[in-house]
């Protein structure tokens, strides 16, 4: 699937607003906009972590979303022999938040990336 290209500083946040992502790049040779490629390295699915998310369960347990699990990584395209993160647009993301629990909290939004470069 065709998607646009991820890197260290692109926009993403939790489905409850307050979460902004932090991508973990996994290499830093190849970069576009000046940041590094983020890649999905082999075993560790978990590619990113939410810190700031205000999400609570009734009556009042906190379930902040604390990771994202990417699950659109490159087929074709690959940094280091890794496959890179992809993001079909600007929307709900490919992944899915998670709770410390692993208990899913819904899909990251992206807002900005790599707009210049698509791969598959």
């Amino acid at each position: 699937m065709p998607g646009f290209l991820l890197h260290a500083n692109a926009a993403m946040t939790c489905q409850h607003a307050a979460g902004q992502a932090k991508i973990v790049p996994g290499q830093a040779r190849v970069l576009v906009s000046g940041q590094p490629v983020a890649v999905i390295p082999p075993g560790l699915p978990i590619i990113s972590v939410l810190p700031g998310c205000p999400f609570t369960v009734p009556p009042s347990k906190p379930q902040p979303c604390v990771t994202v699990r990417w699950s659109m990584p490159s087929t074709r395209v690959k940094v280091m022999g890794l496959p890179v993160m992809l993001a079909p647009a600007p929307g709900p993301g490919p992944g899915i938040c998670q709770s410390a629990e692993q208990i899913p909290q819904g899909a990251p939004i992206v807002g900005a990336m790599q707009a210049r470069v698509s791969a598959m």
